[in-house]
């Protein structure tokens, strides 16, 4: 009989200090649930911050790339034909009617060429050309200034031009990136051909880049992810939850693909 009211006290006793511990438990339990949302919320919102500054970080480059271009253009093609102009029109002989009237020909040519030239920059400087009429005509124009250059062959294929579909953010990365890459071949490659190909299959965007330049040991800086701007490109990739995916050997020339969840 005692053995049985020594029991039940113990049961007694252990039940009550469970009650009594339950709510510590549970108090401590909220603290910490509290405290996981309040740092997960801190750390979300501090990758949002970090993405929006990255966004900024990336348009600034996209808009001081597009201005060397701008400034290249005016030195080397618009500065050009009035240089020509200039040139065609100090050498009119009045006395001569028929070489005048060729000449004047000539120069009215020139400049019409010249505006028509600072009209298209004027559209770039407005933004017209930029991610607003969206990506595929991005890429078009940046495929538009490395033709101008006339030094590569090139090979394209962009699916892009008339998309309706945009995600701005995304495109402003894409263009920057397909910016780095083309200044890596201009700088680093010594490429005589350069293929380009940009499609969206089953909301994925496919940005594949080709060159048959000198090319480089690839697994020596896989790891390190650095060289030839690469540390950049991997970043901004992986910033857009994109794959990259680089194959190159010495004298074998590089092939850049990219897959990108879009929009």
């Amino acid at each position: 009989m005692q053995s049985e009211t020594t029991q039940i006290v113990i049961l007694v006793g252990i039940s009550t200090l469970i009650f009594l511990l339950m709510p510590v438990f549970l108090i401590f339990y909220i603290k910490i649930s509290i405290k996981y949302r309040k740092n997960h919320l801190l750390e979300k919102a501090a990758m949002q911050q970090k993405f929006e500054a990255e966004i900024l970080q990336t348009l600034v480059e996209v808009q001081d790339q597009t201005m060397q271009s701008i400034a290249t253009e005016l030195h080397d093609n618009v500065g050009q034909l009035l240089s020509l102009t200039t040139l065609t029109l100090n050498s009119v002989d009045l006395s001569n009617t028929e070489k005048t009237r060729k000449k004047i020909e000539n120069s009215l040519s020139l400049v019409n060429n010249s505006i028509k030239e600072l009209r298209e920059l004027a559209k770039i400087l407005h933004g017209e050309q930029l991610v607003e009429n969206g990506l595929g005509n991005a890429i078009e124009q940046e495929i538009n200034w490395l033709n101008k250059a006339g030094t590569y062959q090139l090979i394209i294929d962009n699916q892009l031009s008339g998309l309706l579909i945009t995600s701005p953010n995304k495109d402003l990365i894409i263009l920057r990136l397909l910016q780095e890459i083309i200044n890596n071949i201009i700088k680093h490659a010594q490429a005589t051909t350069i293929e380009i190909t940009a499609s969206l299959n089953a909301d994925t965007l496919q940005l594949n880049v080709k060159e048959n330049g000198i090319g480089f040991d690839y697994e020596e800086v896989k790891e390190k992810k650095t060289g030839m701007g690469l540390s950049s490109i991997f970043k901004r990739v992986e910033m857009i939850k994109g794959n990259l995916n680089i194959q190159s050997a010495p004298n074998k020339g590089t092939s850049i693909s990219i897959e990108i969840p879009y929009p």
